[in-house]
């Protein structure tokens, strides 16, 4: 791998090398689809864990999320499974250097990118924008468990817009789908994934010409990208640590879907949370079920209202129109207008913060992707799940331009890429 200095370098735009992906041997393991995972942080602990272990005891979440005693075992116990994973040929190394095409398709998303090494850059160069800030534990145990075993385990999911045009990377993604795939699955959500690889010379060119001209968005990985830098500058200038597994989508030809992701407040019923809001935003307890909780929800935010449903007592109470004084106190306002109506903005700096008293931490809030989960957990343990709509993915990509971030887990994008199908090891690359 051709690997840039990290300073005087003036490139601008994306540099994606390729590397030689790590997979699984099919022979080897019972199916594709039953060796790989959604990202870590997209598991559903303990029930999502248990089910996926079980799934086929060489699941990639033995690697992405070890269960041990302590950190150190845990981020211990992968690196021996990936280093014997590779002794018994259960995963193998590609022949040859690579970028891979990758296709999900299912839920009526056609979804397609590029899986490479992405050359690592901080926020100040303005090639890889970031939108949301990060929590230091989570960047250090990733970067314990990446430190470990040498291995970039899971791409990240970045989005970039590109022209209207039909050669460049674009043609290539397109006309690389019409040949037969490395690998085809479907996993367990009904999605359908194929792999395919580019080493030929002329194709890897188009592709570098193509991507050096655009900047990316962190659409998922936030915390992975920092450990990325983290990990890059403990090492030695030009080494593999200057590059990281990524997912390069397209949006102009493939738009992401933008999920809300809920929050989880575990040691504050329902009651006590309706209780202190009081006055501050106007409460009206909803009848009927989930779906429609989030139909009512979804009105509010057409109408560019601040508005969350809280669930945990067994019903829905939608929270909207806060007091415009209060927001005038407790919102910063050193940033821009579109960063302080953020529900997110509002949720933390006023609810959490001024309302609810509730630190952000691990022990006082959970962060859950999926809705349903996030009210049964609430309902289980007597908290309250904090459900959100998601945010525009212009609003993200106009923020995220001016330098401005998003309070952590503001948004999901998605389809994000299945764990698995293709790793990369710094020792091969």
């Amino acid at each position: 791998m051709s690997t840039p200095g990290r300073t005087g370098d003036t490139r601008q735009g994306l540099e994606l090398a390729p590397f030689r992906g790590l997979r699984y041997v099919p022979e080897r393991v019972g199916s594709l689809a039953a060796v790989t995972s959604p990202p870590y942080d997209v598991v559903v602990r303990p029930d999502g864990l248990r089910h996926l272990e079980t799934a086929d005891p060489h699941n990639i979440v033995r690697l992405i999320l070890p269960q041990a005693a302590t950190a150190a075992d845990r981020h211990r116990q992968a690196a021996e499974t990936l280093r014997r994973w590779q002794d018994e040929r259960i995963l193998a190394a590609d022949p040859e250097p690579a970028l891979y095409v990758y296709e999900q398709r299912g839920d009526g998303i056609l979804q397609r990118g590029l899986i490479g090494a992405l050359r690592l850059s901080p926020r100040e160069e303005g090639v890889v924008l970031p939108h949301e800030d990060v929590m230091p534990h989570i960047v250090e145990d990733r970067a314990a468990l990446m430190r470990g075993t040498g291995a970039n385990l899971e791409p990240l999911l970045f989005s970039y817009r590109g022209d209207a045009g039909e050669g460049g990377a674009a043609g290539v993604i397109e006309r690389v789908t019409r040949t037969a795939p490395l690998l085809s699955t479907t996993t367990d959500d009904g999605y359908a994934h194929r792999l395919w690889s580019i080493t030929d010379p002329a194709d890897l060119g188009l592709v570098a010409e193509d991507l050096s001209r655009q900047q990316a968005l962190i659409a998922d990985g936030h915390h992975r990208w920092a450990t990325y830098l983290r990990l890059r500058a403990e090492q030695p200038a030009d080494s593999p640590w200057d590059f990281g597994l990524v997912l390069l989508v397209d949006t102009a030809r493939y738009p992401l879907r933008v999920r809300a992701i809920h929050r989880l407040l575990h040691r504050l019923p329902v009651a006590e949370a309706l209780a202190a809001v009081g006055t501050s935003f106007r409460v009206r307890t909803l009848e009927g079920s989930l779906p429609e909780a989030l139909e009512a929800l979804a009105e509010a935010a057409d109408k560019d209202i601040n508005a969350f449903v809280l669930a945990g007592d067994g019903r829905f109470h939608l929270l909207d129109n806060p007091d415009p004084a209060l927001l005038a106190r407790t919102v910063p306002g050193d940033r821009p207008e579109a960063w302080r109506t953020l529900d997110a903005t509002v949720l933390h700096s006023v609810l959490l913060e001024h309302i609810w008293h509730v630190p952000d931490d691990p022990e006082h809030i959970g962060y859950i992707h999926e809705t349903a989960a996030a009210v049964k957990q609430a309902e289980r343990h007597g908290g309250t799940a904090v459900l959100m709509h998601p945010v525009r993915e212009d609003v993200v990509r106009e923020l995220a331009e001016q330098g401005v971030t998003m309070p952590r887990k503001s948004t999901s994008f998605g389809p994000k890429p299945a764990t698995g199908l293709v790793l990369r090891s710094l020792a091969l690359n």
